[in-house]
């Protein structure tokens, strides 16, 4: 790793699931990444985990991306202590499943609590950090990432055909939403050098979901979402892209 570039990466709601499995695959290759969670007590109880149980020695950072000047604070934190940010992977979100989430009969509150997470908090927090990542792309051109942790479920052109999954109203609009972004933020930052993707873990069996049987493991979509925090130089016009463990994955 000693010649390899050494990256500032950022992982939103990482103190458990995908999010704690890529943290931990981004920390073995010795890149400088910080644990974010929304819970101070948990996010510092995951952080001792990794360094006692696998050695690594990685930050936390307290981000509530629901909250401003949380975000805010994380980020003149960051700032301070490494003046830059390669990768932002944006992988909080919840899903509330055990709310009513269909489109004839759900309570608009469930489509606005959804959206808070999902949406409205991953750009606040994009367009908080975004100084950061300009930054650390005019330093080191062609290392800068902004990866969106998606669903299956977001894929309008797979809900729209017969081999749709659960339609769960306010869930998949929030991620439709996010892909939206997506797609409208990569245009912008391509001239900049940044990528800009989402990509989907598929079916996994998390707290997100209550752990909802015969998904993957927390730890099998890890690399995927590792892989494309990692994008580099080599890697040119992989950018406004949404992929799965299967490849291109339809809007």
């Amino acid at each position: 790793m000693s010649t390899e570039y050494k990256r500032v990466i950022l992982v939103t709601g990482s103190n458990s699931g995908i999010g704690y499995e890529t943290v931990k695959i981004l920390a073995k290759k010795g890149h400088i990444v910080y644990l974010a969670a929304r819970n101070e007590v948990t996010g510092l109880e995951a952080q001792r985990k990794l360094q006692t149980e696998h050695g690594l020695n990685v930050k936390f950072v307290q981000l509530d991306v629901t909250d401003v000047k949380s975000i805010q604070a994380a980020k003149e934190k960051i700032e301070k202590e490494e003046g830059r940010l390669d990768v932002l992977f944006n992988n909080a979100g919840i899903a509330v499943m055990t709310k009513d989430q269909n489109a004839t009969s759900i309570d608009v509150s469930t489509v606005r609590e959804l959206m808070e997470t999902n949406f409205f908090g991953l750009v606040q927090t994009t367009v908080t950090f975004l100084p950061l990542l300009r930054k650390a792309a005019q330093q080191k051109p062609g290392y800068t990432v902004i990866l969106m942790n998606t669903s299956d479920m977001a894929s309008n052109g797979l809900q729209a055909s017969p081999r749709a999954l659960p339609h769960l109203a306010a869930y998949n609009s929030s991620k439709a939403a996010v892909n939206s972004y997506t797609i409208a933020l990569a245009q912008e930052l391509k001239g900049e050098g940044i990528k800009v993707n989402c990509v989907t873990p598929g079916f996994t069996s998390t707290n997100l979901n209550g752990w909802l049987p015969g998904g993957k493991t927390v730890e099998q979509p890890a690399p995927l979402m590792a892989e494309w925090c990692l994008l580099g130089p080599e890697d040119e016009g992989k950018t406004g892209l949404f992929w799965s463990d299967s490849g291109s994955f339809p809007w």
